[in-house]
């Protein structure tokens, strides 16, 4: 996978005057159906979350407070992308190493998955995702 597999994905918005709604629903916003959801939370200043890749896991970001970067890999380059509307999706497929970061004081990363937890999933050592991403 490479980074033009990595897409941002625009979510319905419902705007009214007493507070804004977005959603999805499974394949109708985003390309897969949901396994598991999970959220990231009051990260210190300076921190950073994420830090892998996922063998054969799909997975979609969305800042639903606040900010926060994501830094995507490909094992050939680079792309810093920053999350800032709950209305915003990333789409991340599997074998993309990506890293969060800058988190913005109550910032709230919301995360949903094609997969439960598996810990097997990851790639947790950047040489080790090198090797895969070469041997294919």
């Amino acid at each position: 996978m490479t980074f033009d597999d990595v897409k941002l994905i625009t979510l319905p918005k419902i705007l009214d005057e007493r507070g804004n709604l977005s959603f999805f629903q499974n394949e109708d916003q985003i390309p897969f159906s949901i396994q598991r959801a999970y959220w990231i939370y009051d990260v210190p200043g300076g921190e950073h979350r994420g830090g892998h890749a996922y063998k054969d896991l799909q997975e979609v970001i969305i800042a639903l407070s606040g900010s926060f970067d994501v830094v995507i890999d490909d094992g050939k380059n680079k792309k810093v992308i920053t999350l800032n509307r709950s209305y915003n999706a990333l789409y991340i497929p599997k074998l993309v190493w990506r890293k969060l970061e800058n988190f913005s004081t109550n910032s709230l990363a919301f995360i949903v998955c094609d997969k439960q937890y598996d810990a097997e999933q990851y790639i947790r050592d950047y040489d080790e995702y090198l090797k895969v991403k070469t041997n294919g």
